[in-house]
Parts: structure tokens; sequence; C-alpha cells
């Protein structure tokens, strides 16, 4: 698929890591939806914006794992957003995607703080390579399954399996899994999973993410019989640890 439009795209890539959460700060809805959309569809959980001082607010509030950033922008100019995350948050990806091509554009934003800066017109299955990239050299995964006992999930596949035995699960309850698994030793809180494996559209009132939880430790129950997952009131929740059986 190769990209056209002048104003670039809003897209998130979580093709083997669910829980990474971008947003993505373009103008030009139709194209970021597009793109977004595509990205979403690979797994990853995206937020979109298409206002320059709105980004500025998502970016001081939220913890994204990546930004996909637009420069000509109303309301605040993509540069300028740049340099204030740079000055309190110095972890969160940033990648430029933009119609300014001169060299200065791109030293300017790389001197700003930005991870990757890619021109428009552009090849989306780029774009998303180069989102890999950036989002690995973070989230380094050595094995393409995790296991805890007898519970194994294959992040490749989006698989999950309990004694070998393949469990289906949806979307969310593999990201609440895959979540656990990268996390063991340590309890989950509520927000934290909103953070990482839902996007801002939950309510953390809705009871979402109790109601996909609680879906997760009925499938594996069925098959393990017990139940896998603790909920310690107050700190979250741990996949149990075999002295906590």
């Amino acid at each position: 698929m190769f990209v056209l439009y002048n104003n670039c795209c809003k897209i998130s890539v979580k093709k083997q890591v669910e829980n990474l959460r971008l947003l993505i700060v373009e103008d030009e809805k139709k194209l970021c939806d597009t793109v977004a959309k595509s990205l979403y569809d690979a797994g990853y959980e995206v937020d979109t914006c298409y206002d320059g001082e709105e980004a500025l607010d998502y970016i001081l509030a939220e913890n994204y794992d990546l930004i996909v950033l637009d420069l000509n922008l109303p309301g605040m100019d993509g540069m300028d957003i740049l340099k204030e995350l740079r000055k309190k948050n110095e972890d969160t990806k940033v990648l430029i995607l933009s119609a300014r091509s001169q060299i200065a554009d791109k030293v300017e934003g790389l001197d700003a703080g930005a991870n990757d800066y890619m021109e428009k017109p552009f090849h989306l299955q780029e774009l998303e390579a180069r989102i890999r990239s950036l989002t690995r050299r973070r989230f380094v995964q050595r094995d393409v399954c995790l296991k805890a006992g007898d519970i194994r999930f294959d992040t490749r596949k989006r698989e999950a399996y309990v004694k070998e035995e393949k469990v289906h699960l949806t979307r969310k309850e593999n990201g609440i899994l895959e979540y656990l698994l990268l996390n063991q030793g340590r309890p989950i809180s509520q927000e934290e999973l909103m953070e990482h494996v839902w996007d801002a559209s939950v309510d953390s009132f809705s009871g979402s993410i109790r109601v996909h939880m609680s879906s997760l430790r009925k499938k594996l129950k069925a098959v393990l019989g017990y139940d896998p997952i603790l909920n310690k009131i107050g700190e979250g929740y741990k996949i149990r640890e075999e002295s906590e059986r």
C-alpha cells in the first residue's frame, strides 16, 4: 500500500506485543482513521488526535509507548509538541511523519528528541516496520512464548494454551493474559491494564476490565481445575506462583 495523501496518517502497530499503546497525531482525519484502523487490526491499542493543542493535553496526561507525530497541525506545531514532551518525558518513542522533507527539518526534529523521521508520501509497510523497530528497542522479548506453570501464550500466533490444550480467548483476554505473563511476580492494577491493554475510550467505572478478567479466569480454570489469577485487594491481579497454589 502506498499512501499518497498530503497529510499523514495516525497509526498504531502492535503486531506482536498486544499491550502497546500508541497516539497518532494528524490533522487529516480520513487518512488518519484509515491507517489507524489498519494498525489497530494488527493488534495495537490506538488513540487519535487531530489538533496540536489537544494532542499536547493527551501526551501530558496519558502514558503512551509511541507517538506518531505530524508537524503541520492546527493549534500547535508538532515540533513544539515534541519539545514540550521532552521536557518531561525522555522515554516515549516519537516518530515524526511529515511532508517537510528538507534536511534542516529532519535535523531539527531528531535534535529535538524524535527517534525517527519519515517523509510523506510513504509506504505503509515501511511505516509499520519502523514502528515495530522502535517498540522492540524498548520491549525486548527473548522468546515468542510466555509461560507460567501449565499456561503458555504464543505472542506471534496470539494463541493461549493450558496443559497444551488451546484455549480460545477474545482479543482483550489475550491482551490481559499476555500482560500478566510479561509482568509475573508483581500485581497489576486495573489502571495499568487500562493503560496498556485498553485505549482511551474505556471508562474506569464501566466494569469492562472486570468482565473480561472474569471471563479469562473462568476459561483458564475450566482446564486447570483452579483459578490461576490472584486478585490482591488494593494491589491488583497477578499470575499465581507455585507457592501460592
